[in-house]
């Protein structure tokens, strides 16, 4: 390989080593039940759904191995209260200290397809109505188990999500180096996390939302173009949102997928950021084929798939990497802006209203939004791109 494609591949990784490091959280011990309580903490329990390889002999749980078929557990996630949003307060020694740790209170694999949907059933069972939805979290490339597990309990917490969090876990090995091998794995995991939405769609729940995280996307989206091809996109009508954070898919490939699944009933969302760098890399690491989640050029031709494209490149990021920006929007940031586009503030335009109805948007949005400035929305009913600061400021 030439040197000069090497030099920005060995700053990119060296990045990445660091931003990896200085987490310090402790390996494999992070999940051992915690049975004392402390008071001030929050509880979050996650039924999960895997492709990777039980461990019962250790703390893991789950390695980063493949098995055949679909395993479940459930974890039951103690939050500290001196959790900051956006973060996962790793212990700095396992199992870790409930007043300033994420730390797992109960844990149990599942055995059985049966159980699992038992499982889940009983768990909508106990909610409100208005709370019967179920998040589905796809987690992305180099995250091991706990990982996986600690982060939809974070996402949970800070949006205030009341109804049932699943993590559906694909067999990531949890290092660096094993890019080709998890993106292997994601796609042996598709009909996994088919299977998980239906059963989801099954469980009572009065609606399913997907959220995908980085290589998640490829996941998320190869299982959304099977459930199109077998009839059935949007799950009996129960999948009514679809989060793509930062995907790393390459743009030609979402676009073979998105011709093929057709535009959705409800636009997706979509995250992206051209300074993100861990991207970055997997485009480096791709041939140099442009990655989705950056793809900030023409976000018009994006949206006209039938996505709501959220350009949150003027965001400051809470991680090293600018990978996981989706934390630093206020949690209902999404919410408001479905809402909106629900009330039809920017459907069935007329060119006399356009710069009424983007301003009325953006207003909607402002306490949403937060500090947050600079964020670009491209939407699909008439591509319009527009910062939301500037039309929050008319």
């Amino acid at each position: 390989m030439h040197f000069s494609r090497l030099a920005p591949f060995a700053a990119l990784l060296s990045a990445l080593l660091v931003a990896g490091c200085s987490g310090g959280r402790p390996d494999g011990g992070s999940l051992i039940p915690i049975v004392e309580e402390a008071p001030g903490t929050a509880e979050h329990e996650i039924l999960v759904a895997t492709t990777r390889e039980r461990t019962p002999e250790s703390p893991e749980m789950f390695t980063g191995e493949r098995v055949t078929g679909i395993d479940f557990a459930r974890v039951k996630v103690s939050i500290p209260p001196i959790h900051k949003a956006g973060d996962v307060e790793w212990p700095r020694a396992a199992p870790g200290d409930p007043t300033r740790d994420f730390v797992t209170r109960e844990r149990d694999y599942i055995d059985g397809e049966a159980k699992f949907r038992q499982r889940l059933k009983a768990a909508v069972a106990t909610k409100a109505p208005a709370d019967r939805t179920v998040l589905v979290f796809v987690h992305g490339y180099n995250t091991a188990f706990d990982e996986g597990v600690y982060r939809v309990a974070q996402i949970a917490h800070d949006t205030g999500f009341t109804g049932v969090p699943v993590l559906f876990t694909w067999a990531s090995r949890g290092s660096l180096f094993d890019y080709v091998y998890d993106r292997d794995s994601a796609t042996v995991a598709r009909d996994a996390l088919e299977m998980t939405l239906r059963i989801a769609s099954e469980s009572g729940a009065n609606k399913i939302v997907l959220f995908a995280h980085s290589m998640g996307n490829w996941v998320a989206v190869e299982a959304l173009r099977q459930a199109k091809l077998t009839g059935n996109p949007d799950f009996k009508g129960k999948l009514t949102e679809v989060v793509l954070a930062s995907p790393d898919i390459d743009v030609d490939v979402f676009k073979a997928q998105m011709e093929r699944y057709g535009k959705p009933k409800e636009p997706f969302f979509m995250l992206i950021s051209a300074d993100d760098r861990a991207l970055q890399l997997s485009q480096f690491l791709a041939g140099d084929k442009p990655r989705l989640g950056g793809y900030t050029e023409d976000a018009g031709e994006i949206a006209s798939l039938g996505v709501v494209v959220v350009d949150l490149s003027n965001v400051t990021a809470n991680d090293g990497l600018n990978h996981a920006k989706f934390n630093a929007v206020a949690p209902d940031f999404l919410q408001r802006l479905r809402d909106r586009l629900a009330a039809g503030d920017e459907l069935d335009f007329d060119q006399t209203t356009v710069s009424e109805k983007i301003g009325t948007l953006g207003r909607s949005l402002g306490s949403a939004v937060g500090t947050t400035a600079g964020v670009i929305i491209t939407t699909p009913a008439l591509v319009i791109t527009t910062p939301v600061e500037a039309i929050i400021r008319r």
